[in-house]
Order: C-alpha cells, then structure tokens, then sequence
C-alpha cells in the first residue's frame, strides 16, 4: 500500500533518538582562497575593518553587530585590529546578507495513520422482566474504529529555500607602487541555505565556521556541521556581549 512506508516502532523512535542531538545543528559550506604564503604571520597580524557594501554604513547596527563576531574570529587566528587605517598590515572588508528565496523539491516524513477496531459485537446480558424474572439475551455492541500511527511515508514536497551568506576578504593597506588597488591577500566565504528567513540567527553560526579556514586555502567548497550551542559559536557570541571581540595584544615593536 505505501511502497516507501516505515514502521513507527523502528523508524520513528530512531528519528527521535536522533532529535534530541541534532536539532541544532546545520551545515556550513566555507570555501577560502589565499595567495601563497598568505596565511597570518607575525610580521602581518593587524588589520582595519570595513563594510564592503557601500549601503550598509558601518555605524549600521546590524553591521556593528556582525563586526565584532567577525573580529572575534579574527582574534581567534591571532590577528588584532588596528587603532587607524595606516598602522594596519591589511584591510579586512565584511560583506553578509541573504539572498532572494529559490524552490527546492525535498523529501519530508509524513505520518501514515490506519483505521484500527470499530464494527459490531454480540454480548450477552442478564435481562429482568416486569415480574422480577431474569433471563438471559443476546444484544449488539457497536465500537466506532480508532485512528493508530503505523509509520511514516516518505513524500516530495516544494519549499522555499533561503541562502544566508558571510564573506571576509583582506586585501594589502596600501596601493601597490604601479599605482594599481591593493592586492587581495585572502578571502573566506561561509554559506548555508534552508527555509530559514532568519538571517541574525545564522550569522555567529557562518562567522564560527571561517575561523578554521581564514589565510588559508581549501581548494574547494567545505561542508562544515555546527551547532547552535558548540562552543566555537559561544566563542563568538561570548566576543560581542563581553565586549571584547576582536581584542589582542598587539605585538611588541
């Protein structure tokens, strides 16, 4: 009858089990791009932050808010921010948002549910008549059926899909001699898509994930699992309400 049918007592205490450890997790794809011998050094370990979106000023608060989880994963490479633009070894440029939703078939559980009991049945009960006698009759019992969960059908279903974003792109903090813009130095770029349209939630989630990868090179699109309440993400959070995101010693001259 369900050609893609689960039993309830394997399948949907399995899905439970597995509830209760992933509910908070999602999956991050980061790819980051470096110059050779890019990756933070001593001798290159300050920078400046910018917006990288001319619309979103930086006394935006969305965007101070996404700066200082982005210094606070900076701070976690080593790297400090310097107090003006022409101290700093490089310009870190920040640039977030979502992009407009998009269609995607996805499979879902749905419950299957069957008729179960209901139909007639035929007691016997004591009767007394008016004159005290009792005897014995037979009378019909009517049960109405009773609806039961016998598993979960796998169906196919059209959601919107939302795609959330968090670029990091340091770039040398002076123009070359040829008169030509500062170089790109490296770039990060963390991504994650699902039905979502709350975009503050997943930035510390996004900024948590470029940590590992900033000044370097992953060659290609890495899949990153990260939970809500990870400690990488309380490191990030913790940075922005402690109000020392991004603080580090700078290193002595």
């Amino acid at each position: 009858m369900f050609t893609r049918l689960r039993f309830f007592l394997g399948a949907g205490l399995g899905a439970a089990a597995l509830a209760g450890c992933a509910t908070d997790a999602h999956q991050v794809k980061v790819d980051a791009i470096a110059k050779p011998a890019a990756a933070p050094k001593a001798s290159t370990v300050s920078y400046r932050l910018k917006s990288k979106n001319p619309a979103l000023g930086e006394e935006n608060l969305r965007y101070k808010e996404v700066a200082d989880y982005v210094r606070t994963a900076l701070s976690g490479r080593g790297l400090y921010e310097a107090p003006q633009e022409d101290l700093a070894d490089m310009v870190v440029e920040l640039e977030f948002g979502m992009d407009s939703s998009r269609t995607k078939m996805q499979r879902m559980n749905v419950p299957v549910y069957a008729s179960v009991g209901g139909g007639v049945r035929y007691d016997t009960v004591p009767t007394t008549d008016a004159k005290g006698n009792t005897s014995m009759r037979t009378v019909a019992v009517y049960e109405p059926p009773r609806s039961e969960l016998v598993g979960y059908d796998d169906v196919p279903r059209q959601v919107a899909i939302y795609e959330k974003y968090l670029r990091i792109t340091a770039r040398e903090s002076r123009s070359s001699s040829e008169g030509k813009p500062p170089a790109e130095l490296w770039s990060v770029q963390a991504v994650t898509e699902d039905e979502s349209k709350d975009l503050r939630k997943y930035l510390p989630l996004m900024a948590s994930a470029t940590v590992e990868f900033i000044g370097q090179d992953t060659g290609h699109q890495t899949s990153v699992r990260v939970r809500e309440t990870g400690s990488d993400v309380q490191f990030i959070r913790r940075g922005i309400f402690s109000g020392t995101a991004g603080v580090a010693v700078p290193p002595k001259p």
